[in-house]
């Protein structure tokens, strides 16, 4: 069975009231990969100091097939340092895995199933 890996920011740490029904929507999405015969895991970030030994943790924990890495990291234009800090890490932490890019919470699948 393949596995995906999907990497996004924190919901919850996005200013404003919209945390939970985000998070609710990401967790939709991640259940949708089991309809489609595909392991997937999820993990949240924040831009902390936990970030970076976070992603290492989930990267090293399983020889994943492809990283979907999520548009809230990707798309925020003070988040670069974190996307930088994210694509090296998934090169040496999970050199085996495609690196694919939603469009939204809501297109993962499709993201991943690009390289599969």
């Amino acid at each position: 069975m393949p596995s995906v890996l999907v990497v996004g920011y924190d919901p919850h740490a996005i200013p404003g009231d919209g945390g939970p029904a985000l998070r609710a929507a990401l967790d939709a999405e991640l259940a949708r990969f089991g309809e489609h015969g595909i392991d997937a895991a999820m993990t949240l970030v924040v831009f902390d100091e936990a970030a970076e030994a976070t992603l290492v943790e989930s990267l090293a924990g399983h020889p994943w097939d492809v990283v979907v890495v999520g548009g809230g990291i990707r798309k925020a234009e003070p988040l670069l340092p974190l996307f930088e800090l994210l694509l090296n890490l998934i090169r040496r932490h999970a050199p085996q895995a495609a690196i694919a890019f939603n469009t939204s919470g809501g297109d993962s699948v499709e993201a991943a199933r690009r390289w599969l």
